[in-house]
């Protein structure tokens, strides 16, 4: 029940990533916003399984070369 409960924040949080994307490109909102923006969707891009992977892989090929 608390994962479902984390996902839904998270899709909030993306829909208002989302409406502060356009707001800001339609110069309704202050650009501390695209900001805030920027930030959370670096942090939900570094959260998916793919980055993961990604830099898993090269960390473990930096410790197998020392």
């Amino acid at each position: 029940m608390a994962l479902q409960a984390d996902e839904q924040v998270k899709q909030l949080g993306d829909a208002i990533s989302i409406l502060t994307v356009v707001g800001t490109l339609a110069e309704l909102l202050p650009a501390i916003a695209a900001v805030l923006t920027i930030v959370w969707t670096a942090i939900r891009i570094w959260e998916t399984e793919t980055v993961q992977c990604i830099f898993r892989r090269s960390n473990k090929n930096a410790n197998d070369r020392d």
